[in-house]
C-alpha cells in the first residue's frame, strides 16, 4: 500500500425528515443567505421544496434562486448561477436534487470567486483557490458528488464535457433521507447503479498497485448495488434497500477506495463523457454502454485482477464469463449495453472519438487512448 493523505471534511446526516433542518445546518456555519439551485421542477410537486424554504424562513436565511438544471449540467446554467450570486453577494450554494444539481452548486461555488471564465478551471487553465460554501440535499444517489469535490459539466458552445476537482467544493453538510428518493424511476435507478460500479472498478481494474484490502471494498460495493438494486426494482418504498444503495453509492467516490492505490484512472468515464456530451443520454446509459466494450478492450492489460473480478462477482473461473455476466447485468436492469440500444448510428463513432481523445488529454490519458484505439473500443459497443 502506497503512502496516502485521505481527508474528507464533509458532514453527512443521513436519516429520515433530515431534510427539514438544512436552514439550521447552514445557520450553523454563519450563512445568512444562499443561492438555492434546483432542477426542473420535481422538488415542487413532491413537497420538498416547500420544506427547504420553511427551514430556510425559520432559520432567517435569504435566497435566491436558480432552477432548470438538467441532467448533464450545463456551463451556460452555472454561469446564470455566477451572476447571480454576483450581484446579490450571496455567501453559500445550496443544491436540492442529484448529481447534476450538486455539480452546478460546485461550479457555481467557483466561479463565484473568480475575475475570468469559471471555465478556464474545466480546462486546466486556472486553479480553484477559493469557493464559497457548499450544501446539498440529495434526492438521487449516484455520483456522490454529495461527499467529494469533484464537478462535470458540460460546455454547451463546444460539447466538451469537463469536470474540476477540489476539496474546496466538498459540501460542508449533505443531507441524505433515503425516503427523498423512492421516486426515482426505474430507469435511472438502473443508470445510478451503473455509474456506482463505474466508479468503484476504474481504479479497480487500471492500478498498478491495487492492495487486497481495496479490492475487497470495491467488491462489497459492487455486490451491494446489484443485491439493492434488484430489491428495489421489485419494491421502490424498501427503505432500508434504498439507504444502503445510498451510502454505498458514497463510499464509492469519497476518496475511501482508492486510497493507497497506484496508478488509477477513469477512462470509461473519460469516453462516455462525449457520448452524454454529444447525444445527450444519461451518463449512466453511457456508461453500461461503454464499460463492457472497453472490458473487453483492456482485459488482456490486467488479467488477474480481471479474473479476481470474475470470481468474487460471479464466481466465474474465466474473466471473459465476468465481463459477459456484468453485461447482462446491465441488461436485465434494462440499461443499454450497445451503442444501437441508445441510437447512437455506428457513423456517429468518428466524432465520439475525436471528442473523447481531447477529453484523454484533459484526464492526463492521452497517450494511451488516442481517437484510434477509441474507435477500436467504441466498435466493440
Amino acid at each position: 500500500m502506497n503512502d496516502f493523505t485521505y481527508y474528507n471534511p464533509t458532514k453527512i446526516e443521513f436519516g429520515k425528515e433530515k431534510e427539514n433542518n438544512i436552514g439550521q445546518y447552514i445557520k450553523e456555519n454563519n450563512i445568512k443567505n444562499i443561492l438555492l439551485v434546483y432542477g426542473t421542477g420535481s422538488i415542487k410537486k413532491n413537497g420538498l421544496y416547500n420544506r427547504i424554504i420553511d427551514s430556510l424562513n425559520a432559520n432567517a436565511i435569504e435566497y435566491e434562486e436558480l432552477s432548470g438544471v438538467v441532467s448533464n449540467p450545463l456551463l451556460s446554467k452555472v454561469n446564470e448561477g455566477i451572476k447571480i450570486v454576483k450581484e446579490n453577494n450571496i455567501q453559500a450554494v445550496l443544491g436540492v436534487g442529484g448529481g447534476s444539481v450538486a455539480d452546478s452548486a460546485k461550479a457555481i461555488a467557483v466561479g463565484a470567486k473568480y475575475d475570468g471564465d469559471v471555465w478556464d478551471f474545466f480546462i486546466q487553465k486556472a486553479k480553484i483557490t477559493e469557493a464559497l460554501p457548499v450544501f446539498t440535499v440529495m434526492t438521487l444517489s449516484a455520483t456522490a458528488s454529495e461527499m467529494n469535490g469533484n464537478s462535470v459539466v458540460i460546455n454547451d458552445k463546444t460539447s466538451q464535457k469537463y469536470s474540476i476537482s477540489s476539496v474546496l467544493v466538498n459540501p460542508v453538510v449533505s443531507v441524505i433521507n433515503p425516503e427523498l428518493m423512492t421516486t426515482v424511476s426505474k430507469d435511472y435507478l438502473a443508470y445510478s447503479a451503473v455509474d456506482i460500479i463505474a466508479h468503484s472498478i476504474e481504479v479497480y481494474f487500471t492500478a498498478s498497485l491495487h492492495p487486497n484490502f481495496n479490492s475487497r471494498i470495491v467488491e462489497s460495493i459492487i455486490k451491494t448495488v446489484m443485491e439493492t438494486t434488484e430489491v428495489l426494482l421489485q419494491n421502490p418504498s424498501d427503505y432500508n434497500a434504498r439507504a444502503e444503495f445510498a451510502w454505498v453509492a458514497i463510499q464509492a467516490l469519497n476518496g475511501l477506495t482508492p486510497a493507497g492505490t497506484e496508478g488509477g484512472s477513469y477512462p470509461n468515464h473519460m469516453i462516455e463523457h462525449s457520448l452524454s456530451a454529444i447525444y445527450n443520454i444519461p451518463h449512466g446509459a453511457g456508461l453500461s454502454i461503454v464499460i463492457p466494450a472497453w472490458m473487453k478492450w483492456y482485459e488482456n492489460k490486467n488479467p488477474l485482477q480481471f479474473k479476481r473480478f470474475a470470481k468474487e462477482i460471479f464466481n466465474e473461473e474465466e474473466s471473459a464469463k465476468g465481463i459477459e455476466k456484468l453485461e447482462s447485468w446491465f441488461a436485465k436492469i434494462g440499461s443499454p449495453v450497445s451503442l444501437k440500444d441508445a441510437d447512437i448510428p455506428r457513423s456517429g463513432i468518428n466524432a465520439l472519438a475525436q471528442n473523447a481523445s481531447e477529453s484523454a488529454k484533459m484526464f492526463g490519458l492521452g497517450d494511451l487512448y488516442s481517437k484510434d484505439t477509441i474507435v477500436e473500443i467504441l466498435e466493440k459497443a
